[in-house]
Formats: structure tokens, C-alpha cells, sequence
């Protein structure tokens, strides 16, 4: 017993004393190089900045409206149009393969579509562009959001966390205000006729719903926190390919898991919040820790779909 005891502790000291060994060249060589890459990029991206600043020879209105509003449309549009062709064409077979809700919307719903466009549309130039005239002249106030000088990645970072956060919050809970049944029935009801979503539905839903749950927890970070025009730019973006992924219907390699939300859609009851960390703290996500779903809720880091490496068991006969 104590000569296997003493081979124990000798390769538990082996394994702990290679794992502190390479950690410690990793973290001395990684941020070196990393800082340099980051150096360079800098000063691509600085120059970048100052072009299109004068470019718009410095009109903050012209800048908000095209980092606020133009690019973090286009990146929400460009991304949609590739699944709307795979939703409505089945093709290319390399995303489709990947539905998580086999044998539903496919294809789509060409009406159901046509609708769902036309309000995410109305949500965008009649809800969301209408609430940057306020966010401007809060942005104005800060006076930091139109300065020449890019914030460092280092802070952009730390912005990121902190309208993560934000976001997770405020989402959270108007998401279950409107779970409400009375705010249901009349406001949340018509997100929830997708109970297999697909990504444009990420923001087709009721104007009141669209200003409590999709805009003003992806727009109250920036306005707390000042950031700058492009760091604005870059948060919007995220926030609705993010979303847009959330919803889309399909679990693709290397992308963040739609499980959690699609699950959403399906029960109505559970996961109510865009990382989980607040429906675990209100056991608001224990049927779905208990499903198949939950174990394919990971990022898929291989090329065979969940759905045929962990299937759903097969219905039993009534």
C-alpha cells in the first residue's frame, strides 16, 4: 500500500509539476506575442478609423447612424439570407444537415417567412432606429463616442463583459415579465408562434416586446459605460448574429450552441436567458438539464450533427 501510495504521489508531482511548467511558458511567450499582433492590427484599425472619420469629415450623426444602425443591419441581414436560402431551399445541404428539429421547417413556411421579414423589418426602421435619436444625445453627453483615438482591445474587452452582463440581466427578467399570462396573450404570444425559430425570428416579435427585451438590454451597456462609435458597432453586431444564432434552427460546427433557446421555443417554460446563468440560479432550466437537448448544448467541434451522436429516444407506441 504505501510503495502504490508513494508511485501515486510521485505522478500526481510529474503531471502537477509539467502542467505549472508549461503554463508558465505559456504565459510568458502567448501575451508577448499576442501584444504584438494586437500593435500591429492597431494601427491598421487607427488609420481605418481616422479614414472614415473624415470621410464623413467628422459628422457625429452620419457616424452614429452608420456604426449604430447601417453595419449592425447589414451583418444582421447578410447573415439571415444565408439560412433563409438553406430554410427555403433545403440547400446547402452543409448547414441544413445540422437542424436540430428534425422534420420542421423543411422547408419553411414561405407565408409564415414572408411575415416574419416583413416584422423584423418594421421592428428595425420603425422600433430600434427611432430609439438611437435618445441613445445619441446620451452618447453626445459622454462626449468620449465620437473621439478619434479607438479604445484599446484590452478595454474593449472589458465593455464586452460588462454589456454581456447587462444584457443577460435585463433579458432575463422582461423576458419572464412578458411570460406573464396576460402580457403573454397579448405581446410575447406572437414570438412564440415559431416553436421551431429560425434566425430572422430573433427579433420578430410585438414593438413593446422588441423595445423591452431586444433593444434596450443590447443598448443600455454603451449609454452606461460611454464606449466609443465603433466599439457600439461591434457590440450590435455580436448581439444580433449572436441572437440570430440562437434562433436559426440548426447546430453548426464551431458556432455557439442554439440548444439552449430552441428548447425555449419547444417549452415555453424553460430557459428563459441568453447564457443560463440566471435561469440556473432560479432553477429555471431543470427540465431542460435533464433532456438529450442539454448534453448536445455544447459547441460541435466535429462534423457529425448532435442530433445523430445523441438522438432524441424514439416515441413510444400509444
Amino acid at each position: 500500500q504505501e510503495e502504490k501510495l508513494r508511485d501515486a504521489v510521485k505522478i500526481t508531482a510529474g503531471v502537477l509539476g509539467t502542467g505549472l511548467l508549461t503554463f508558465t511558458l505559456l504565459a510568458n511567450t502567448v501575451p508577448r506575442y499576442a501584444q504584438s499582433v494586437w500593435e500591429i492590427s492597431g494601427q491598421f484599425w487607427q488609420t481605418t478609423w481616422l479614414q472614415f472619420y473624415d470621410l464623413f469629415e467628422g459628422n457625429e450623426w452620419t457616424i452614429f447612424l452608420v456604426g449604430a444602425a447601417a453595419v449592425p443591419g447589414l451583418a444582421f441581414w447578410c447573415f439571415n439570407g444565408i439560412f433563409i436560402v438553406a430554410d427555403l431551399t433545403g440547400k446547402p445541404t452543409f448547414i441544413t444537415r445540422y437542424r436540430i428539429q428534425l422534420g420542421k421547417n423543411d422547408p419553411v413556411d414561405t407565408k409564415k417567412l414572408h411575415q416574419a421579414i416583413l416584422v423584423a423589418l418594421c421592428n428595425q426602421f420603425f422600433v430600434s432606429f427611432p430609439m438611437l435619436v435618445p441613445m445619441f444625445y446620451v452618447m453626445k453627453w459622454w462626449g468620449n463616442t465620437f473621439s478619434k483615438e479607438l479604445p484599446t482591445f484590452h478595454w474593449f474587452l472589458v465593455e464586452l463583459s460588462i454589456f454581456t452582463l447587462i444584457e443577460e440581466i435585463l433579458f432575463y427578467y422582461t423576458h419572464r415579465l412578458v411570460h406573464l399570462p396576460l402580457l403573454y396573450k397579448h405581446i410575447h404570444k406572437k414570438h412564440h408562434e415559431w416553436t421551431a425559430p429560425i434566425g430572422v425570428v430573433s427579433i420578430y416579435a410585438h414593438p413593446v416586446e422588441h423595445i423591452l427585451s431586444n433593444t434596450l438590454p443590447v443598448m443600455t451597456g454603451p449609454m452606461i459605460m460611454g464606449s466609443h462609435i465603433v466599439s457600439i458597432a461591434v457590440w450590435f453586431s455580436l448581439a444580433l448574429i449572436t441572437t440570430s444564432i440562437s434562433h436559426c434552427g440548426y447546430h453548426l460546427p464551431f458556432l455557439p450552441s442554439p440548444e439552449f433557446h430552441d428548447f425555449h421555443h419547444l417549452k415555453f417554460n424553460q430557459c428563459y436567458g441568453v447564457l443560463g446563468v440566471l435561469d440556473y440560479l432560479h432553477g429555471t432550466d431543470t427540465v431542460f438539464r435533464q433532456t438529450n437537448a442539454f448534453k448536445r448544448h455544447r459547441v460541435l467541434l466535429g462534423l457529425t450533427p448532435l442530433s445523430e451522436s445523441i438522438p432524441e429516444a424514439p416515441k413510444r407506441a400509444e
